[in-house]
């Protein structure tokens, strides 16, 4: 089944709720909680089970800049992790929203890819905003799956 614009806000909605739900867990419950709820999060939403995902975060360097495993992406979203030492959990920074906003999308059959920038709202009500693109590919049970997540920082000339 081809993937149309709705799904792809569907999915990318679900990422964004997801974020939320993992800052407002770390701060109510704590890191085994936030590890738990990222480790769900990740196995719906990514292409993991499947093979590797084409994961390159906004805030990795160095040889771990790319998570094409599970783990890395894991270590990315909550950090306290024992090989990732450099990450700070990215997903537990006190996120209360994440904005998307479309520049364009491709679709063919079961695999769509969605450019844009995404503003992401802490706590506290400051604003960062990172350049992503994702590539989503329709599994056997009829789910969006991530297999391709890309981040950038915006250029600042």
């Amino acid at each position: 089944m081809t993937i149309t614009e709705q799904d792809m806000a569907a999915a990318y909605g679900a990422w964004a709720n997801a974020l939320v739900a993992l800052s407002k867990t770390y701060e109510a419950e704590g890191i085994d909680a936030a590890r738990a709820l990222a480790g769900e999060a990740i196995d719906a939403l990514y292409a993991y089970g499947d093979g590797p995902v084409l994961f390159k975060p906004t805030l990795a360097s160095g040889d771990q800049t790319f998570r094409p495993t599970r783990d890395g992406a894991l270590a990315y979203f909550v950090g306290h992790d024992d090989v990732y030492t450099r990450d700070q959990g990215f997903g537990i920074l006190g996120w209360r929203n994440a904005e998307f906003h479309t520049k364009a999308t491709f679709t063919q059959g079961d695999v769509a890819i969605w450019m844009g920038r995404v503003e992401f709202t802490d706590k506290d009500g400051k604003v960062i905003e990172a350049d992503k693109s994702f590539g989503y590919k329709r599994d056997a049970a009829g789910d969006l799956r991530i297999v391709l997540h890309h981040s950038s920082l915006p250029y600042q000339p």
